[in-house]
């Protein structure tokens, strides 16, 4: 039997846990299970960093009780890769083992306040003032500005870190830390795909930077160790694969970069998920965006290669919407009907939607922004509305696309997709033709667990996997061309920018409650 490798991928709605062959690249198992996020506040978004470490022993037991039925050793498993939402911020007790929070999710916008006071505090009022070590703007998205409000607003948070029982991590040191025995010598580190989105990494030095770290006030004695994207972290306990090495771990947009196979500068892959991520590998060479996108690292594969980066598009809200429209207004009951609605509508007819529910990200990165929909008639009814959201994601790719170009100089010719939304082929259709450019979608959309797999799978001591280019197994694909002419497209990309325009500005000032606590 070819020797196989697993995936933990641990996403913002659901964990996953996956089987691949090393060989041929072929899933041979899975099972996933939804997470919950709670929303104790406007704005917030919260998860439970025990059901998150519960969902991953839960997907890899069922797996293995898969494989068993299949008649599939488990003990053809050689190593496993972790991948992860990226930017979710974690505290725990190294003592007891437990959480001193909830994880604040990276959508979550507490920490807005507080952001809009350190960019005021800039000279020129400059959000990209830290750019040029972290390659990022100052956000609500990364994880320093949460660990920050966690310091500030959370005793046994406080309390933990002066008594040197603190653990900082976001979720890929979390679930590392746990499978690696916890309490009882877990492993306390992270990858520098991961630790580029804190904003406490030089992504130059490739090392935390004591100057960041000041800057946003965070002690440096409780940040995880930063490590190679593919090497031995340290191996399971306590479960089915107890002995196996954890050998791979990739934020999860960086994991689909290498799952697509976008090795070779210029390559560049969107993924559909909760949000929206659009990344171009530019090689060894940080490229920094005068377009309003990230520079980020794509990744390290082994202690002594060299780091790639990438330039990363993100959006905020992609699958998120349809989870709006199911859970929040009932609009549709279950994700998959959202294509049936939309294509009963054929159009928008005029009706625009504008998801900003947590800001916009890429290319505005404008906190203030919230959601809106207009354009509406006597006429609109809801698929008009379901179709409306399928159209925001595709011109919010639109948009971070034309970024993409104008900072690279050399246009994309067509658009390499994966992630849960790829199924849905309304979408792709409407990507294809929003962009004027043919979609190319795997027939195998798990990219990002396959990334965190062969990173897994290739690294020094497993090395079952080989990511020579000419041993990457032949991926099979279906393309999505443009059907309708560039003209229209043109015009509904233009009335789409108009209704961004009325988005924005809207949550200027500190909400102040009323007396029945109601922001007023």
């Amino acid at each position: 039997m070819d020797p196989l490798v697993a995936a933990i991928d641990q996403g913002t709605s659901s964990t996953r846990f996956l089987v691949f062959n090393a060989k041929t690249a072929e899933l041979m198992s899975h099972h996933q299970v939804e997470v919950n996020q709670s929303y104790p506040k406007e704005g917030w978004v919260e998860e439970d960093p025990k059901e998150i470490i519960q969902s991953v022993y839960e997907c890899i037991e069922r797996t293995c009780e898969k494989l068993h039925q299949l008649k599939i050793d488990i003990s053809n498993i050689k190593a496993v890769g972790v991948t992860n939402q990226r930017e979710t911020t974690l505290v725990w007790d190294k003592e007891t083992g437990e959480p001193l929070y909830n994880a604040i999710v990276w959508l979550d916008l507490r920490t807005q306040s507080t952001v809009e006071g350190l960019i005021n505090k800039t000279p020129g009022q400059n959000k990209n003032h830290l750019k040029h070590k972290t390659g990022l703007p100052i956000s609500t998205y990364f994880s320093a500005v949460k660990l920050r409000w966690l310091l500030d607003n959370v005793d046994e948070v406080r309390q933990a870190v002066l008594s040197e029982r603190a653990m900082f991590g976001t979720v890929d040191s979390w679930i590392i830390w746990c499978l690696t025995g916890g309490r009882n010598g877990g492993v306390h580190c992270t990858d520098v795909t991961n630790a580029s989105r804190t904003m406490l990494f030089n992504i130059h030095t490739m090392d935390w930077d004591p100057e960041l770290c000041r800057y946003f006030d965070v002690p440096m004695e409780i940040l995880p160790k930063v490590r190679s994207s593919s090497e031995i972290y340290g191996w399971m306990k306590s479960s089915s694969l107890t002995g196996i090495p954890i050998s791979g771990c990739l934020g999860d947009q960086s994991a689909a970069l290498v799952g697509q196979m976008c090795f070779k500068e210029g390559q560049a892959k969107n993924t559909y998920g909760t949000g929206c991520f659009l990344l171009k590998n530019t090689g060894t060479k940080p490229v920094m965006s005068d377009h309003g996108l990230l520079t980020t690292v794509a990744y390290k594969m082994g202690k002594e290669e060299p780091a790639c980066y990438a330039l990363e598009g993100s959006v905020a809200i992609a699958g998120a919407v349809v989870r709006w429209l199911k859970d929040n207004m009932g609009i549709v009951q279950s994700s998959s009907e959202i294509e049936t609605l939309a294509a009963a509508a054929g159009s928008s007819y005029g009706c625009y939607f504008v998801p900003a529910f947590s800001g916009l990200y890429a290319p505005y990165w404008e906190p203030s922004a919230r959601g809106i929909i207009c354009g509406l008639t006597q006429f609109t009814n809801r698929n008009h509305l379901a179709f409306a959201a399928l159209e925001a994601v595709c011109f919010q790719t639109r948009e971070i696309l034309e970024a993409m170009n104008q900072d690279s100089g050399v246009p994309l010719t067509m658009l390499q997709v994966d992630g849960g939304m790829t199924s849905n082929r309304l979408l792709m259709q409407l990507q294809a033709d929003i962009l004027c450019m043919s979609v190319v979608r795997p027939t195998m959309s798990e990219t990002t667990a396959l990334g965190a797999a062969m990173a897994a799978g290739a690294a020094e001591g497993v090395e079952v996997w080989n990511l020579n280019p000419d041993h990457l197994p032949h991926i099979t694909s279906e393309k999505y061309i443009p059907q309708i002419n560039c003209d229209e497209s043109e015009f509904r990309f233009a009335r789409w920018k108009k209704a961004v325009q009325r988005a924005m500005n809207w949550e200027t000032i500190e909400p102040c409650c009323s007396s029945n606590g109601h922001q007023q």
